[in-house]
């Protein structure tokens, strides 16, 4: 495999820089404004676009790319502040949803004009408008291509319990 040529090179380490530094100004931004983090903010917003403003909490991990674990621990948090709740889905009782609040709907409504002039400031204020439609085809014609050569992993059935043993009469 040939090692990368300058062009390559440029491109790969302006893009893994841009996933750390922009997230990270855009959260500073929210942190400082609105007491929210990037995170949060994606956790709001998919909720409010999502049918009955909910989802699976399986579906809201893929959402913002982040694991069980982490999306239980980031939706917990939420929650202790009214953002969101969690409760058990009526048609799979051993799914979780995470649901929108009224609160969490009006903190996201607050912080959107903040989120907005930050990707601006952050971003578009450093483009011209043939640059932002030829960045946006690229990328996501990118981001298509990796998506579809990394499909997620197939998901597990839930453990089944083990059947009690007989008992001895």
């Amino acid at each position: 495999m040939p090692p990368l040529d300058d062009a390559e090179e440029l491109l790969w380490r302006s893009l893994t820089r841009l996933v750390i530094t922009v997230p990270r100004a855009m959260s500073a931004d929210l942190e400082g404004s609105r007491g929210l983090t990037v995170t949060e903010y994606l956790v709001l917003m998919h909720l409010s676009e999502a049918p009955q403003r909910q989802l699976r909490m399986s579906e809201l991990a893929e959402r913002t790319a982040l694991s069980a674990s982490r999306i239980t621990r980031v939706v917990d948090l939420m929650g202790g502040r009214g953002l969101v709740t969690r409760h058990p889905s009526p048609d799979d009782g051993r799914s979780m949803l995470a649901m929108l609040t009224r609160q969490g709907l009006q903190t996201l409504r607050k912080a959107y004009p903040e989120h907005l002039r930050s990707v601006r400031r952050n971003v578009f204020d450093h483009l011209n408008a043939d640059e932002t439609a030829s960045v946006g085809e690229v990328l996501s014609r990118l981001a298509d291509a990796v998506d579809a050569a990394n499909p997620p992993p197939p998901r597990r059935p839930p453990k089944r319990r083990a059947e009690p043993a007989p008992r001895p009469s």
